[in-house]
């Protein structure tokens, strides 16, 4: 302990971060680096295989609600009008023809933009699926025995190796989402809202072949860990609340079996969040691409009962902000398919990140849209982007959102004797491993069921999560400190609107007089990550920790390969961390 005084902290980052492998997976990105690094590798979270078949490029599992029809469309238009009250721009019956010039008379200026936008119109260029094989000369002699051999020899008398092209059997990154739409392959993302992408198109072993593959890329290629060396490695699973406890065995049996770590942990999300930044009392606001996560941490401890799962994020805001210029009739006649086209989805993360902020006032902006609809030409036009304030409004009012949310993951896979916290796996005499009870029956450990709301607004949520902490001094000290994680999270604007709408929304018997949203230091995408750094670091026992051998040996039954059959075990040692 009094080396650990002493030390400066980028010393023990270095010392004991060099065999420390931190992964924090989601649902559009996959986040992962060594300790020792100031910044992950942040690479989008997909798969892309070649098909024999002459197929055109397929999107596994990439569906909108196919039941949003004019009702929800009318919700939406209504909340649009909300929005648009509250920002004082006009409402979309207001629109007027001079909506369709190329540049308005008074427009908002886009160089106050945060210093964490960046404003990047640049064209995406198509991947290159081929690639040269070698072809050796003993292969070409076989083949060629029957030509003449003066017809293919160099000068000096040796046979040349000749190039073959082929298609690259796999694509992974932002590589495999710019693959043209001509190209024979099957685009996967395994994890999709928080969960698993799992389907009767995209089975579990399928799911878990490719997170294995996905990250076992990104250990060899990013990281420059070898397999073979991955034995003196160990890895921190910092994931997000809305992972089962199934999907969380799973992902330790990647990590320990399949990618051969020595030792592994996992951490929540929200409160690795916290110590990213510093904090141990805090309500954690985490806005990812496809799902906002709000959690309260006391004291370094993460409260299961304040944990809610909302089923939108900045994905979501992306299509909407598309939806608001087609409206406006701004956006340039080009065939835009974010969800048959992952180009287009790129685009337009690109041009929400850039150019989205919220501010009162008609807020536009100049911008370059590219059209990917014809890969040989990509065609681009300089347009206007209007009312770019009220897509993220749509956190407040999800009924601008949800039309185009993804319908939930079918989870028939999901067995209750596979859950952690209902175990019921069955001895040989027949009787249940527990006595026919559910886990927590007889286990001290409070169970974690994370709370899903589909139609309230991020304010609504963050204030339902503090109060039901129950005492007012803990309440006090969490609405004064309110953290937002994520890439939403660098949205200009965001911050002192939550922190308006949040005092509104207490209910006036609560003895709250302030709201505080903090501004964080670091970039709010990474947060959570270095927070996984952080604690790894500083967990000198690692006592919680599960080692490759253990896990093996204890955790599966022989010969099945991902079936666990003692529940209690497993459950003792990931639950007691997992909760604190």
């Amino acid at each position: 302990m009094d080396y650990l005084k002493t030390v400066a902290p980028s010393q023990l980052m270095a010392e004991r971060g060099a065999n420390l492998v931190v992964i924090n997976p989601g649902s559009t990105n996959v986040r992962m680096g060594l300790a020792s690094q100031d910044m992950p590798f942040n690479v989008p979270h997909c798969i892309a295989r070649h098909k024999n078949d002459a197929g055109k490029l397929s999107v596994r599992d990439q569906r909108l609600n196919c039941r949003a029809g004019s009702t929800h469309n009318a919700e939406r238009e209504k909340a649009y009008d909300i929005i648009a009250s509250l920002l004082k721009i006009p409402f979309l019956n207001e629109v007027s023809s001079a909506e369709n010039q190329p540049l308005p008379p008074k427009m908002g200026r886009v160089d106050g933009l945060s210093s964490q936008q960046n404003k990047d119109d640049s064209k995406l260029t198509w991947t290159d699926v081929m690639d040269k094989s070698i072809k050796s000369s003993t292969s070409i002699e076989s083949s060629d025995a029957d030509e003449d051999p003066s017809q293919s020899t160099s000068d000096d008398g040796k046979r040349p190796n000749s190039e073959e092209m082929k298609y690259k059997e796999m694509i992974f990154g932002e590589d495999a989402l710019k693959i043209p739409p001509s190209a024979s392959y099957c685009l996967s993302r395994p994890i999709r809202r928080g969960h698993f992408n799992i389907s009767q198109n995209y089975p579990l072993h399928q799911v878990l072949e490719d997170l294995r593959t996905i990250w076992n890329w990104m250990l060899t290629e990013k990281l420059l860990i070898n397999p073979k060396d991955r034995n003196v490695y160990s890895v921190i699973l910092v994931l997000g609340e809305t992972f089962d406890n199934r999907e969380i065995k799973e992902m330790l049996s990647i990590v320990l079996g399949d990618l051969g770590f020595s030792t592994a942990v996992v951490h929540q999300e929200a409160l690795a969040a916290a110590f990213g930044n510093g904090l141990s009392t805090t309500c954690v606001v985490n806005i990812g691409a496809q799902v906002t996560q709000v959690v309260c941490v006391e004291d370094g401890v993460a409260l299961p009962h304040t944990a809610l799962a909302l089923p939108y994020g900045g994905d979501d805001i992306s299509r909407c902000l598309l939806w608001v210029q087609h409206r406006h009739r701004t956006w340039p006649s080009f065939k835009t398919e974010p969800m048959k086209r992952p180009m287009d989805m790129l685009m337009l993360n690109k041009i929400k990140e850039a150019y989205s902020q919220i501010r009162s006032g008609s807020f536009d902006a100049v911008a370059h849209v590219h059209s990917y609809e014809h890969e040989k030409s990509v065609g681009q036009q300089k347009t206007r982007l209007s009312a770019l304030s009220v897509p993220p409004m749509g956190l407040l009012y999800p009924r601008l959102l949800i039309p185009e949310e993804y319908p939930p993951p079918p989870r028939p896979w999901f067995q209750d004797c596979d859950d952690m916290l209902e175990d019921t796996w069955q001895t040989n005499d027949g009787v249940s491993g527990n006595g026919g009870l559910g886990a927590w029956d007889s286990y001290q450990m409070l169970p974690t069921r994370l709370k899903k709301f589909d139609n309230i607004g991020l304010v609504e949520a963050i204030v339902s999560s503090v109060l039901s902490t129950g005492r007012v001094d803990l309440q006090r000290k969490l609405f004064c400190s309110i953290q937002l994680v994520g890439g939403v999270a660098s949205t200009a604007g965001l911050a002192p609107v939550l922190e308006q709408r949040v005092l509104n929304t207490i209910p006036s018997n609560q003895p709250v007089e302030r709201v505080v949203v903090l501004q964080s230091g670091r970039n709010p995408l990474f947060i959570p990550w270095k927070g996984g750094v952080i604690l790894g670091v500083l967990d000198i026992g690692r006592d919680a920790w599960i080692h490759r051998e253990d896990w093996i040996k204890n955790g599966v039954h022989v010969g099945s390969g991902r079936k666990y059959k003692d529940s209690y075990f497993l459950q003792s040692q990931i639950m007691c961390y997992y909760n604190t």
